[in-house]
């Protein structure tokens, strides 16, 4: 036997006790074992003369050695090690299951559910680590037994009939009683039933109803952290998809659920508590690599605390196991990967130590021993010299794991007394206290800020919340109060906007937790409130988008389109099926992107253009996603993939699009089939109402459809060939104008490109000068008229020299001159053309380049107005006046016929 083998007391007696014994583990010892080894075994021994249950018992201690044996080589890691244990777990119920309910259905017959009329099962469900497929080698196995019916058996002849519980019951007794009880072989595994509902002190067995209506009324917070485990060992799968759709609602929130770190933290110190005391009690004992400040249980709470916040939105941090579950929110972005790695390495030590101290003498335990001789066998089976050594990294990995966990669960509430708290804003002299508090932090506009305070504070919504609510909700207006106290500008403006968003959050302890768990992120809504009110509007219709505020890296990263279209694919292809899930999915993901582009414009990081591109792309993807997704519900559809294509105009067409602008769309198709354009009718239709049906997640975008061929008395869609025949014959020369800034959207390319060549040719034709320009100042004449501004400020889009004027300019330039110039036709920008037609010699080349500064500085001023949630973009004239004269100086000489070519 190899000196690190001899350190293990457990194999050191088990070799012992019988010769050949060295011999079958020196064999076995060179497979890693699988499930279909352990039959092979299990067989063996039973042929031999053993009864299953001893059979089972000395499988298992001759794997125990197998594994204890090839861990302390080199031969098998971590993984294998658990891994292999678990499938052991699994295949002891399995068999002893198999067997013991045959016995039980000859006496009583089969189980029957009393509605269902089905064969009925006991399902198994392993929690804790034998839940998420990583076992200890001395481990307990924590299990629930579940069925999915009452009833009863049909029981015949000598058979005595049960009720499903009182059979269930009976089985799950037998079935604990064949795994754990110990016999002169030992035991297969330790049992623990505590984590079923109600405890020791609930029944054995539970039906579906039964597990349903305890979730309900007597689910508590940290059963969900159990519960987040609990994996399927035996049963139908049809009824393990039912118990997991019970499961589901009580474990995971629809809704991202920052409130479970307090729940966390009060359980962790619960368990910091009790070891705490064992460790007073026996001052002797070394580290707890499990319990200890550092353990293994504080890398399990780092990794299931975002399975909770998460898991109810993102699928992929549902799994059970603490590895992968660590992967992914590297993959995922939500914890660096440096942690990650750093994370996964304590990890697999602190478990390699936890082993070693479990291969002594095969005992349940995570504490190093009193035994300093103990202590020495430990580090050498780790490949130390002795526990100084072991020590030397075993610390500093616990260290690690102590201050990642305190990142996340240290409580961050304010230390020092807080002036504004439950009892002081509801005092009867609530007032006087707010007034002096705000004199001391400087504030401005006091009786204003003051009364807004009291008036939101003796509110009904607040003082109908919970204390716990209000308590919350009061710490974060005494430190909101703070921040705000240091803005020069804008002190009362801001106290509103966030004020109405407390109030609008208030209900939802989530935010609240989030807001109070993560101090950063509340300066930040603070800062955006005070930046613009639309964006404070925006968050309050959208109070899960604060999630999006936690990572500042993440926040201010440009987005990867290629990873978000691939994102919402696969959210598609996962919700098929689900409309209403997939509504909210796509309204989640936009509005998250979007708001991440909202708070890089709100510090400067993009310009105007970049951001109109940026949002204008945003649009396209989510235009792309609809389409696929919703052709996927139509059942008469007649082909796999569309032949059809979404077309943009207005702001989208041109790509500068604004934050609330609706979309201007026509639809294309170009399919022979006899069923094509009912298809594609109601394609078209259910895209508009994918797009702005009200959902709890708000709308997508308002469409706008009116640019069809015929406008409102035209078909929602056109072949290829009817929008061609309709543009070459039958079109205003406006439809033409707003042909200038359109382009291929989404959809299928082919009839993308199609559409590309008609518009080229059409805006290359030749036309008449005196008619066009007479038409082009009409149509502005009327546009004009129809927005008449009576104000004394200029209205940066319609007033003379405005915005509009340059983007007519721009059209009229297109379509007089694209059949000398095809450059012109290219969709480009307004900016961008009137450079071009300056450096083409059209215009005046200084003109050009002013008209394109003007038209940039007045959507800048535009843009900036519609932020403070302004409907009019309007401006004292002073402001815009020499940009105004560029724009009016370009007007006259294209317009004015003495200095027309």
């Amino acid at each position: 036997m190899n000196t690190r083998l001899q350190t293990s007391r457990f194999v050191t007696r088990w070799l012992n006790a019988k010769d050949s014994r060295s011999q079958e583990l020196e064999k076995l010892s060179l497979l890693s074992l699988s499930k279909a080894n352990f039959a092979e075994i299990l067989q063996a021994e039973m042929a031999q003369g053993a009864s299953n249950l001893a059979a089972m018992r000395r499988l298992r201690n001759l794997l125990l050695a197998c594994l204890i044996k090839r861990d302390l080589n080199g031969a098998a890691d971590l993984h294998e090690v658990i891994t292999t244990i678990s499938d052991f777990a699994d295949f002891v119920i399995q068999t002893h299951l198999q067997h013991l309910m045959q016995d039980m259905l000859d006496n009583h017959g089969q189980p029957i559910g009393e509605d269902s009329g089905e064969a009925q099962e006991l399902i198994v469900l392993g929690m804790g680590k034998l839940g998420g497929h990583e076992l200890n080698v001395s481990s307990d196995i924590d299990l629930i037994f579940c069925y999915n019916e009452d009833g009863e058996t049909q029981a015949s002849g000598n058979q005595r009939s049960l009720s499903n519980h009182e059979f269930f019951s009976r089985l799950g007794k037998k079935l604990i009683a064949a795994i754990s009880e110990i016999t002169e072989d030992g035991f297969s595994f330790r049992v623990d039933m505590a984590l079923r509902p109600n405890g020791n002190s609930g029944p054995l067995v539970a039906s579906f109803g039964m597990v349903e209506d305890y979730f309900l009324v007597q689910g508590r917070e940290w059963e969900r952290y159990a519960w987040v485990k609990a994996r399927a060992i035996t049963g139908k799968p049809e009824h393990i998809a039912i118990l997991e759709k019970i499961i589901f609602p009580f474990v995971y929130r629809r809704y991202l659920d920052y409130g479970v770190i307090d729940s966390l933290r009060n359980m962790h110190h619960q368990i910091r508590a009790e070891v705490i005391r064992q460790e007073t009690r026996h001052p002797d004992r070394g580290i707890n690599v499990k319990l200890g400040r550092g353990g293994i249980r504080e890398v399990e709470f780092l990794a299931q605390v975002f399975q909770l916040i998460r898991g109810g939105r993102e699928a992929v941090l549902r799994d059970r196991s603490t590895r992968n579950t660590l992967l992914t929110l590297a993959d995922k972005g939500i914890l660096e990967q440096q942690v990650i790695d750093q994370l996964m390495s304590a990890y697999a030590f602190l478990r390699n130590v936890e082993h070693r101290l479990q291969y002594l003498d095969d005992a349940q335990t995570h504490v190093f021993p009193a035994n300093i001789d103990d202590q020495h066998l430990v580090a050498q089976m780790m490949g130390y010299e002795d526990v100084v050594a072991l020590n030397t990294v075993l610390i500093p990995h616990m260290q690690f794991v102590a201050e990642q966990f305190d990142a996340i669960f240290k409580d961050k509430s304010e230390q020092e007394d807080e002036v504004l708290n439950t009892t002081t804003m509801s005092a009867s002299d609530a007032n006087e206290t707010i007034i002096a508090h705000l004199q001391s932090l400087g504030f401005h506009d006091i009786p204003e800020v003051a009364q807004r305070l009291g008036s939101l504070w003796q509110s009904s919504k607040i003082q109908t919340l919970p204390e716990a609510s209000q308590q919350k909700l009061a710490a974060l207006i005494h430190s909101a109060l703070k921040t705000i106290s240091q803005f020069a500008e804008g002190q009362a403006t801001t106290v509103h906007r966030l004020l109405d968003f407390m109030e609008h959050i208030a209900r939802r302890t989530a935010y609240l937790s989030l807001l109070s768990e993560f101090p950063h992120a509340l300066q930040r809504v603070i800062r955006m409130m005070s930046a613009s009110d639309w964006a404070a509007k925006f968050l309050s219709r959208h109070p899960i988008l604060l999630d999006e505020l936690l990572d500042e890296s993440v926040l201010h990263q440009a987005p990867d389109w290629n990873d978000f279209s691939a994102e919402l694919r696969s959210k598609m292809q996962e919700q098929v099926g689900d409309v209403e899930a997939q509504l909210d999915s796509l309204r989640e993901l936009h509005h998250a992107l979007l708001f991440r582009l909202l708070a890089q414009d709100l510090e400067g990081k993009v310009t105007v253009e970049h951001l109109a591109d940026s949002l204008s792309r945003l649009a396209d993807v989510m235009v792309e996603a609809v389409v696929q997704a919703a052709w996927k519900t139509i059942a008469s559809r007649h082909c796999d993939v569309p032949k059809f294509a979404v077309i943009a105009y207005g702001k989208l067409g041109g790509k500068e699009l604004s934050y609330a602008s609706d979309l201007d769309l026509i639809f294309l198709y170009d399919d022979e089939d006899q069923d094509a354009p009912a298809s594609y009718a109601k394609l078209a239709q259910r895209f508009i109402t994918w797009m702005t049906t009200h959902t709890s997640s708000g709308i997508l975008f308002d469409i706008d459809i009116a640019l069809r061929p015929d406008g409102a008395s035209g078909l929602m869609v056109s072949s290829v060939k009817a929008f061609e025949r309709y543009q070459e014959k039958s079109a205003w020369l406006w439809e033409h104008q707003a042909l200038t800034r359109a382009r291929f959207c989404a959809g299928d390319t082919n009839i993308g490109a199609s559409f590309e060549t008609i518009r080229e040719r059409v805006l290359r034709l030749e036309r008449d000068q005196v008619q066009l320009k007479t038409e082009v100042i009409n149509m502005r004449k009327k546009m004009r008229e129809a927005n008449v501004n009576r104000s004394e400020l200029f209205d940066l889009k319609h007033d003379h020299g405005g915005m509009i004027d340059i983007e007519f300019m721009v059209q009229y330039l297109v379509l007089r001159y694209s059949n000398l110039h095809p450059e012109l036709t290219g969709n480009i920008g307004n900016i961008a053309l009137l450079k071009l037609c300056g450096s083409l010699g059209l215009i005046d080349v200084q003109l050009a380049n002013q008209a394109a500064d003007s038209y940039r500085l007045l959507r800048k001023y535009q843009h900036n107005i519609r932020l403070q949630g302004e409907e009019r973009a309007r401006v004292q004239r002073e402001k815009v006046q020499n940009a105004v004269e560029s724009s009016e100086r370009l007007w006259d000489s294209i317009f004015n016929v003495s200095t027309q070519q």
